[in-house]
């Protein structure tokens, strides 16, 4: 008798789409959960793009999203995103807070994107939480919920079954984010791979108020040296060995290392080191000690205290959430 395999459905996610909205919002949530991903080994997510009422909605651009799926869908999934809401100043659609609330009663992972933040505000779900929005919005919906704890300050905040993210690239950085916590850091670094974009951006959404500076010849220089630098972290890095490798002045490589990236080279370094730890802490029982020697840092106490203020967790509890997280999904 021939056995057959039943492949187990992935997790469901659902976006709420609305009128009047950017199709780069629903973009954001369909790259990271919405493609096929038939190189990794495990059940991929399941999404659905919802809407307030099934039809028709118009689209930046004068486009056109049409979707049969509705707030009951919305409220059935996994994980709930809402990538934005139509008006920041306006009220809440109730229907849209029911089913919120619903999805939330129910265990699912709330999530907003941007000002999606209003939406989760007036349902309750961010009363008394650490919450963000994107920086031009942070002081109103601190105004309009002032039970909201709002940090304009972060790119996303993970509060466990509710998070938020900044302006609409930040929702890049949390999806990532979350695929990293359903399924590690390998497959999570992958798909940001996928997506050219950093598998963990290290500062906050202050540092992209400014204007950028147009990016030099000279950019390119830094580029490669921070190439070098992946490949040889477990060796002692300066700011000279860098300038060094670039052929720049340490005092002109910081210029253009922090125009180009925002952070100074160390913190990058840290940065690239954290994150090169946590495959080692998911896949192997290898001890924190050696860890941190793996991955370029003097000591244990170094890494425990860098790897606390990147990940808000030390890397034995991370170690434990991540196995735990494996074994109940």
């Amino acid at each position: 008798m021939t056995s057959v395999r039943i492949e187990k459905p992935g997790p469901s996610v659902a976006v709420l789409a609305y009128e009047g909205m950017s199709a780069f919002e629903t973009g954001i949530v369909t790259e990271v959960f919405g493609l096929p991903r038939p190189e990794f080994d495990v059940p991929w997510y399941r999404l659905t793009i919802c809407a307030p009422r099934p039809g028709g909605l118009r689209m930046i651009g004068g486009a056109t999203l049409d979707t049969p799926h509705g707030l009951d869908d919305f409220a059935s999934a996994d994980t709930v995103i809402v990538a934005g809401v139509s008006n920041v100043a306006g009220e809440v659609d109730a229907e849209i807070v029911a089913a919120l609330r619903l999805a939330h009663r129910r265990g699912a992972r709330v999530v907003s994107i941007c000002s999606g933040a209003f939406a989760l505000a007036a349902a309750g779900l961010l009363d008394g939480r650490r919450a963000t929005t994107h920086w031009r919005y942070a002081d109103l919906l601190r105004r309009r919920h002032p039970e909201v704890l709002v940090d304009p300050d972060v790119l996303y905040i993970d509060d466990r079954d509710v998070l938020t993210s900044a302006g609409s690239a930040a929702g890049l950085d949390l999806c990532v984010h979350i695929v990293r916590r359903d399924f590690g850091s390998a497959i999570a670094n992958s798909v940001a791979r996928r997506l050219v974009i950093q598998p963990h951006r290290d500062g906050g959404q202050a540092q992209f108020i400014e204007a950028p500076v147009t990016a030099s010849p000279d950019d390119d220089r830094v580029t490669a040296s921070m190439a070098w630098a992946l490949r040889h972290l477990t060796e002692p890095i300066s700011v000279d060995t860098l300038a060094a490798n670039a052929h720049m002045s340490p005092r002109t490589y910081l210029r253009h290392f922090s125009r180009a990236c925002g952070v100074s080279p160390i913190r990058w370094l840290i940065t690239q080191r954290v994150q090169a730890s946590l495959p080692l802490l998911e896949e192997t029982d290898a001890p924190i000690e050696e860890i941190a020697t793996r991955v370029g840092f003097d000591t244990a106490v170094t890494y425990r205290h860098h790897f606390g203020r990147a990940m808000r967790t030390s890397p034995s509890a991370y170690r434990r959430a991540f196995r735990a997280n494996a074994a109940s999904g």
